[in-house]
């Protein structure tokens, strides 16, 4: 039998233009007059054979058994065995967040609100005058002691200090910090959902350019782990950010650029469309989805849920969660939008969240996608299917967040990041990471969502692993083959992911990536 990530070897070179679809190159890449490449003695997928390569014009002109190729112009590179793979997509990414959180000072470990203060505490006073102390990472779901901005002001009395959750849905901030946004009278300092996002998009940030050459230095660092696309969910106009971007520098990275509500309307003026190429350099910028958020998260216990989090009171104000969006304002959003060729995307954490965006996706009858889908009634499993509606994951959440879900969603964790009751039921599952709420590194996401662990702890109800295979086709955006004609958007890695330890995969030694045929890591770099 053939392996599913294996291709026959053809006898002719195919004609490129004969090629039709997502997979095939831009006009007017820069790759069009790129020197063509012969990668020798390489594996052809996860588990495929030994094969010779051909790119041009960043295309997968050929590809012939070992030693078989004609071809002697252009450059030509043995491979000694390594494995090539198609190029690996995050399919949900803050990409600002991720780049300013990586010069942050980073407070996951912290077991209480007082330990995080203290780490605060330390940090601020190493800073030049005036400078604001930015942290990130706390969960509070599993602390004792509850955030206040008294803690930071004990602390960091004379500059504004903000610590971002880990799940990007509540922040807490110091008195200052408050008196920036604003919110000097606010009782606690911890602002949540809609009221931590308008403070965050308030405060004063670092200069255009400066924030670009962060974004760049991520994408360089993305490119390095096999990374070679994004779907950037950014809160802002990423249509507009990333066109600057692009006409500035390269980018070593397809993005596609959701819309939010507050550019919609302007994007559906200038009639843009889900999947649509913009006139940028190389081709690289693509309209991603709108996104729209039904509920909050789990750690901050706003995720919508069925049932009431442990402690509350059901029927009072919050007890089960956040309603963002009604049920009927949302199957008007879905419709708006893709009546003018917008695909949505809906974040849907709790199970009653899912289960009102589903309703909402079957009124509709469009196409589209439901973010982190983390928490399913069994009922709901099915639908994604049946309605066509992919399901984007970001499994080191599951790794994560075992803890938090074993208290507050005890009793129903089975049905809690589900890939696999999804995969059987003939869903299409997109991986990503949700930086900066998870590392950026496609290898960590596939790890997690196939060993079901990040530490000593055996897996987390293993029952919901999937294969490596599954993985690697939800990471290339359900790419499974490399066939000829495709995009040469391409990752060597130095081990096969069928074969690697669990060790080996979340570290996945990668020693090339190629982008419509051009080097954006490696040998050439």
């Amino acid at each position: 039998m053939t392996h599913p990530n294996t291709v026959t070897h053809p006898n002719t070179v195919t004609d490129p233009n004969a090629v039709t679809g997502p997979n095939t190159a831009a006009p007017g890449t820069p790759s069009a007059t790129a020197e063509p490449l012969t990668l020798r003695r390489v594996h052809l997928g996860a588990g495929g054979p030994l094969s010779d390569v051909r790119i041009e014009s960043g295309l997968v002109k050929a590809v012939f058994p070992a030693g078989e190729s004609p071809h002697a112009d252009g450059r030509s590179l043995d491979l000694d065995g390594r494995t090539l793979l198609p190029g690996l997509w995050d399919s949900h990414v803050h990409m600002v967040q991720w780049a300013g959180l990586r010069r942050r000072l980073d407070v996951s470990g912290a077991r209480s609100a007082r330990e995080a203060a203290d780490a605060v505490g330390r940090q601020a006073s190493a800073l030049p005058p005036g400078e604001p102390m930015i942290g990130h990472g706390f969960r509070d779901g599993l602390w004792p002691d509850a955030p206040h901005k008294g803690l930071l002001d004990a602390l960091v009395p004379d500059r504004p200090a903000l610590l971002i959750s880990m799940d990007l849905h509540c922040a807490w901030l110091n008195s200052p910090a408050l008196a920036l946004v604003d919110r000097g009278d606010h009782p606690t300092g911890l602002l949540r959902e809609d009221e931590c996002m308008r403070a965050m998009a308030e405060l004063p940030t670092a200069p255009v350019e400066l924030t670009d050459q962060w974004v760049q230095d991520a994408c360089v660092a993305a490119a390095a782990r096999g990374i070679t696309g994004i779907v950037d969910f950014e809160y802002a106009d990423n249509i507009a950010d990333w066109t600057r971007r692009m006409n500035s520098a390269p980018v070593p990275l397809r993005v596609a650029a959701s819309i939010w509500s507050p550019q919609l309307e302007a994007a559906i003026g200038r009639g843009l469309r889900t999947g649509q190429t913009l006139d940028t350099p190389g081709g690289l910028l693509e309209v991603g989805p709108f996104k729209l958020l039904t509920d909050g998260s789990l750690n901050t216990r706003t995720a919508l849920c069925h049932e009431a989090y442990p402690g509350a009171v059901p029927g009072e104000p919050g007890s089960h969660g956040l309603e963002q969006v009604p049920p009927q304002e949302l199957v008007s959003l879905l419709r708006h939008a893709s009546s003018h060729g917008i695909e949505p995307a809906v974040h849907a954490i709790g199970d009653r969240a899912n289960e009102m965006t589903l309703d909402a996706f079957e009124a509709v009858r469009c196409h589209g996608r439901v973010e982190h889908g983390q928490l399913l009634a069994l009922k709901d499993i099915p639908r994604f299917a049946e309605l066509g509606v992919t399901v984007s994951v970001q499994p080191t959440h599951a790794v994560d967040d075992r803890d938090v879900a074993d208290r507050h969603w005890a009793g129903r964790t089975h049905r809690a990041y589900a890939f696999a009751d999804l995969l059987d039921a003939g869903a299409v599952l997109a991986l990503g990471s949700d930086a900066p709420v998870a590392p950026l590194d496609p290898w960590l996401t596939m790890a997690s969502a196939v060993t079901r662990t990040g530490d000593e702890r055996p897996p987390w109800h293993p029952e919901q692993r999937i294969p490596v295979a599954a993985a690697l086709a939800g990471s290339s955006r359900g790419q499974r083959l490399i066939r000829v004609g495709d995009r040469a958007d391409l990752v060597i890695t130095d081990a096969d992911p069928l074969t690697a330890d669990a060790g080996t995969l979340r570290e996945m030694p990668v020693h090339a990536t190629l982008l419509a045929g051009a080097w954006t890591h490696g040998p050439s770099m």
